[in-house]
């Protein structure tokens, strides 16, 4: 059996720059993918099905529209692949919570086939079938720090990050993305002004405070939990930047390291809250988030 690693995906901001005539919203973002995530396992069968287990796994349902076994019928169809697959997905992320959990799932069984099955599509083939199944998902196939614009298909070259950790926080709310941006007010805004690199989180931290989330306000208005648990996050003394990402209701905040966000997770836990601490780059499979 084989498995991939589907990386969490957090909006470090997230400027809506524009409307699209069909009603499509222009953003400019920063996305990252820290060390949490789902887990997602292949061995060979003749048809495709899916599993589903882990803390999340019964918020979802392994029917022919997931995400994942839409992803490998497209895959298979595309490089004309006759065989299946058993998958099994350990959800460990909340669902609808601003993380791109489907989204990283997706994009895992998309790099997870191509080696189960023994093709290689090409990279560009392999974005595209992958935006068609969602505008996140293309971002998350490399799953390293991009700009995101667009409707999330224009993927550009990040700025050198710095060491830094980041502590995640969902307060067990989902929210619906549509809803959050219907509640949106306000003019457009332009996108951020970004440097080549970032020598150090204080420099980070500075640039970052001249950028928002247009979506956060809007977001508190539908699930005020979210003000909640910013608030809890902003007031731990080890916070630098505390923030919602994406459409919510997950919020994030950077801290100096990975160790120093690991011990913030922990005094931030609350009962019911989704929590982990930890690095801003996976490298590993990583333990389960901190639920005591």
């Amino acid at each position: 059996m084989q498995s991939e690693f589907a990386a969490a995906k957090v909006n470090l901001y997230l400027h809506v720059t524009g409307k699209r005539a069909d009603g499509y919203h222009l953003l400019d973002s920063l996305a990252v993918f820290p060390n949490v995530g789902d887990r997602l396992c292949a061995e060979p069968a003749n048809e495709l099905s899916l599993k589903l287990s882990g803390h999340f796994g019964n918020a979802l349902a392994a029917e022919p529209d997931n995400l994942i076994l839409r992803a490998a019928r497209a895959l298979a169809a595309e490089c004309d692949v006759s065989t299946g697959a058993r998958l099994r997905l350990e959800k460990h992320l909340p669902v609808a919570s601003g993380i791109g959990g489907g989204s990283a799932d997706a994009a895992a069984a998309l790099r997870l086939l191509c080696r189960l099955w023994s093709i290689d599509p090409g990279g560009t083939t392999l974005v595209t079938i992958a935006g068609k199944l969602g505008a996140d998902i293309p971002v998350c196939l490399a799953s390293k720090p991009t700009r995101m614009q667009g409707i999330g298909e224009i993927l550009s070259e990040s700025p050198r990050f710095p060491e830094c950790g980041m502590v995640l926080i969902n307060p067990g709310v989902a929210v619906a993305t549509p809803a959050v941006f219907k509640a949106r007010t306000g003019d457009f805004i332009p996108a951020a002004a970004l440097p080549k690199q970032w020598h150090d989180i204080n420099a980070l931290v500075a640039n970052l405070q001249h950028t928002r989330n247009d979506l956060q306000s809007p977001a508190i208005s539908l699930c005020p939990e979210i003000a909640t648990v910013l608030a809890a996050i902003e007031a731990d003394p080890e916070c630098r930047l505390a923030r919602m990402s994406g459409s919510g209701a997950t919020c994030f905040g950077l801290f100096n390291d990975a160790i120093t966000a690991e011990h913030a997770a922990r005094r931030l836990y609350r009962q019911g809250w989704w929590v982990w601490g930890g690095g801003m780059h996976p490298a590993h499979l990583p333990d389960c988030p901190f639920n005591p």
